[in-house]
């Protein structure tokens, strides 16, 4: 049986393991209120967690539900479209995106993939215990605020940090009638709330916020915003000098076993503007990712996906992992 299972799907022996390490990864690390963590995956599997689903209890919002499930605003509204953010209706039941294929980006310190408005966090293991990866939703900037890509680091950390208005901010503040102070010290009405990491990036931090109903959105001066009770124990673990990896990839690809899998979201760019702009850079990130492979997609699959950019990821390949060949990979649409 064992033979026939290698011969029929191309498996060697460590895949099947690799099989066996998903499904138990994946029953072992059930959704918390506060932060996702999972144990990491090997370096040929790239999904992590799995989709959930709550019931909407009297008087929650979509919002309530995000912020209990650690969820960023944009991420449950696209799970959910057809759901109203403001009343759901008691026992509507609403989809909770926490399957997440992790950026293509090394699996160090910090990443953040700006479109997707989402944080990941590789801890450095201590002797002894398992690599894992936490993840957290995020606010990034605005249009014309725009959080910068690259790479930095973590340069310093401060505790109930005074917060000191940048020239242009206060420009903006008083055309629009209300000007900002010099200086606004530690307090609830502290913008950067409790907790503040600066970056290498001159000007930008990550840091709690005392508006916690905007984290998932492009609502900030280019700094990126996070939840109070996931920056606290995030600040406690992340050494200064950790590394950064600031990444737009509207776009992700990723390997479970032997299946493709392809998540989407709203870009950075808004060109993005119609179905067929999508697919083109859809299939452009396929072709790269799969050129030296003969892999049977889903064009079905793949026209669905980016059109509904809901955020989760779906499987877009038939058939079994390829090995690796001379041609490009085959699509029919």
């Amino acid at each position: 049986m064992e033979a026939d299972i290698e011969t029929h799907f191309g498996m060697t022996t460590a895949r099947i393991l690799r099989q066996l390490w998903v499904c138990l990864s994946i029953a072992s690390c059930p959704g918390q209120a506060v932060a996702d963590a999972f144990v990491l995956p090997p370096a040929d599997i790239d999904l992590v967690g799995q989709v959930r689903f709550a019931q909407v209890n009297r008087d929650e919002t979509l919002l309530d539900i995000a912020r209990l499930y650690d969820l960023g605003q944009n991420e449950i509204l696209l799970a959910n479209p057809s759901v109203d953010r403001w009343l759901p209706g008691q026992g509507t039941r609403v989809v909770l995106p926490t399957r997440y294929i992790l950026p293509k980006a090394q699996r160090r310190g910090l990443v953040l993939n700006v479109p997707e408005m989402r944080l990941y966090y590789y801890p450095k293991p201590t002797p002894g215990s398992r690599e894992l990866v936490i993840t957290y939703p995020v606010s990034i900037g605005r249009m014309d605020w725009k959080t910068p890509l690259g790479l930095t680091r973590v340069v310093s950390k401060t505790k109930d940090p005074a917060w000191r208005p940048p020239q242009s901010l206060k420009a903006e503040a008083a055309a629009s009638g209300e000007p900002l102070p010099d200086l606004v010290p530690p307090g609830p009405d502290n913008p950067l709330g409790r907790y503040a990491m600066r970056l290498g990036l001159p000007g930008y931090l990550i840091h709690s916020t005392n508006k916690p109903f905007g984290v998932g959105m492009r609502v900030t001066h280019g700094c990126v915003r996070m939840y109070p009770e996931d920056i606290e124990p995030l600040f406690s673990k992340v050494p200064v000098n950790t590394r950064v990896q600031i990444v737009n990839q509207p776009i992700k690809l990723g390997w479970l076993a032997d299946t493709l899998f392809m998540e989407v979201h709203p870009p950075l760019e808004e060109e993005w503007t119609t179905e067929e702009d999508w697919l083109r850079r859809a299939l452009e990130i396929i072709y790269t990712e799969t050129a030296q492979l003969s892999v049977l997609l889903d064009g079905q699959a793949v026209r669905k996906a980016v059109r509904e950019r809901s955020g989760i990821p779906v499987p877009v390949s038939k058939g079994t992992r390829p090995h690796r060949i001379s041609r490009g990979p085959g699509l029919d649409l």
